[in-house]
């Protein structure tokens, strides 16, 4: 996922950080100057619900906006982790495995 805070902003006239801020603030959601400075300038690894949904209706924009994926570096990891043979049996075709529970200490079986 990309993280497109920036260009949304900026698509809207909002070209600093402390101006986002601001408005923010005045829609509800007081956010520290460190935690706005990661929003703005890198991808943040968390966001809550709350907090985008705040960050949105300031912006007017969706979530899609904010969040854009990138399908081709899914596909690059998929590409490298099949070209490794991790996920390859000898046969070359990927196993179907099913999860299997793990039974600890004090628990049972679910009924069946």
């Amino acid at each position: 996922m990309q993280w497109n805070l920036r260009m949304a902003a900026a698509e809207r006239g909002i070209w600093k950080s402390t101006e986002l801020r601001r408005r923010l603030a005045d829609a509800g959601l007081e956010i520290s100057a460190g935690k706005m400075s990661a929003l703005w300038t890198g991808t943040p690894t968390t966001i809550r619900l709350e907090d985008l949904d705040v960050i949105c209706a300031v912006l007017d924009c969706e979530p899609s906006t904010l969040l854009v994926r990138e399908p081709a570096k899914v596909a690059a990891r998929r590409s490298a982790k099949t070209a490794d043979g991790a996920d390859q049996p000898a046969g070359g075709q990927p196993s179907a495995s099913t999860v299997q529970p793990r039974l600890g200490r004090n628990r049972t079986r679910p009924p069946a």
